[in-house]
Order: structure tokens, then C-alpha cells, then sequence
């Protein structure tokens, strides 16, 4: 079966820059780089092809591929994370930011995004607001796993890609009900991408009429006295 644009498939792959693994699925892969995140969730991921849910260069090379291919692809900056612009790096005064600044350290500012500060000079701070991989090429291996048919699973892949969460799901006449974690609304990556995953889920899901989210709270155990 070849992968047409707006097919949901699982993929499972690992990025590298200048042999340095950057990105991956594989929990072991993860961990052997030193980039293992215990909050993270490893393991193959769903995705909509086309729809720039992976970076472009690794979107359009799955277009026309057969399910199961497993495969390598390199990626030009302009495919990737763009060339680094000079521009985008900038100094402010040091005042300007609640936490000490240090090398290394990820800032956000409003009216320029998120940055990396690169250097430190008396008084004035030097942020770097070209994404971490600017100007890089990229090589990804992957293998296409498998199709994703079931619009859950479709809607399922969506959040995690997104919030990050796996969340419970059921689908009932065109009508999709999610069961927020408690706490969900306190979450700034859900609060930022809710709107885009509603609007992804509409766009690209077959079957789906409605979304309802439900938050749900089970009332604490009573403590027993020994």
C-alpha cells in the first residue's frame, strides 16, 4: 500500500546531525545518546502524512512509500530547520530576564520567541533565536510501520503528537469523547495546542462530527488510621 498525502501512518525513526542523534522514538536509541526523557513517550508515533507533523524533508520522502519500508533520508537546512540567520541573535539587558541567565540556558521572550542564551557580557545578554539545528543537515532513518485506519487512533496520534498525553478515548456516531487528565487545564502545551488539535482533528479525520472533552475527578481515598 503506498502513502498518499493526509494517510495517518505509524512511524518509528531517529534523527541525527553530524552523527549526533538528536531526536528518536526508540527509548534504547534515546538513552544510548544520552537524550532519554522519562516524562517522554517512546515508541512508534501517528501521524498524518503532509501534514508537516515530522520536519518537511522527512514528510515528503514518505509520500509514495509502501507500508513497511524502512529507509534513510537526508535533509537540507532548507527542508529541515532553516538556514541560521544572524538576525536572530540579539543582545537584551540582563535585567530583563526573571532567572540569572546562563549559557545554555532556554529563554522566552514575547516579542522574539524562545531563544538559547549563547554568552553573557556584563550586563548585556546574547540570545540565539535560530532553532538549535539552524543551518544543519539532517539524516533520519525511519520505517513506515504501519496504515492507521481507526479515526480514535487517528485522534489519539494528534494529541500525543501535540500535548504529549495519551488520553482515553471513545467515538459514539460521529461523536469523539475525551477524558482530560485531572489538572489538564494548568498544562501550558495543552492550553497552547488545543485549539490545533480541535481544528487538526476536524481537518484531517474521516468520521469525526463532534469532540467532546470531559474532565473527570475521583474523590480521594480516605486515609485509614494502623
Amino acid at each position: 500500500m503506498a502513502i498518499n498525502e493526509g494517510d495517518f501512518v505509524k512511524l518509528s525513526y531517529t534523527g541525527s546531525a553530524n552523527g549526533t542523534v538528536f531526536d528518536t522514538t526508540n527509548e534504547d536509541d534515546a538513552k544510548n545518546a544520552g537524550i532519554h526523557s522519562p516524562k517522554a513517550i517512546y515508541g512508534p508515533v501517528t501521524i498524518c502524512v503532509g501534514q508537516k507533523h515530522v520536519v518537511l524533508g522527512l514528510d515528503e520522502d514518505l509520500v509514495g512509500k509502501d507500508v513497511g519500508t524502512e529507509a534513510d533520508v537526508t535533509i537540507a537546512p532548507e527542508k529541515a530547520f532553516g538556514e541560521r540567520d544572524p538576525k536572530r541573535i540579539q543582545s537584551f539587558p540582563k535585567n530583563k530576564f526573571n532567572d540569572k541567565p546562563q549559557r545554555g540556558m532556554r529563554v522566552n521572550l514575547e516579542e522574539m520567541g524562545e531563544g538559547t542564551v549563547v554568552d553573557v557580557i556584563g550586563s548585556k545578554v546574547i540570545v540565539d533565536f535560530n532553532a538549535p539545528l539552524a543551518g544543519q543537515t539532517l539524516t533520519y532513518h525511519y520505517k513506515i510501520e504501519e496504515a492507521v485506519l481507526d479515526p480514535i487512533e487517528q485522534l489519539k496520534g494528534i494529541v500525543q503528537l501535540y500535548a504529549g498525553k495519551e488520553m482515553e478515548m471513545t467515538l459514539d456516531d460521529g461523536k469523539a469523547t475525551v477524558t482530560l487528565p485531572a489538572g489538564i487545564n494548568y498544562d501550558r502545551r495543552w492550553l497552547l495546542w488545543r485549539g490545533r488539535i480541535l481544528h487538526e482533528a476536524f481537518e484531517q479525520i474521516e468520521g469525526i462530527s463532534e469532540i467532546v472533552l470531559v474532565e473527570s475527578f475521583k474523590k480521594p481515598e480516605a486515609k485509614t488510621e494502623e
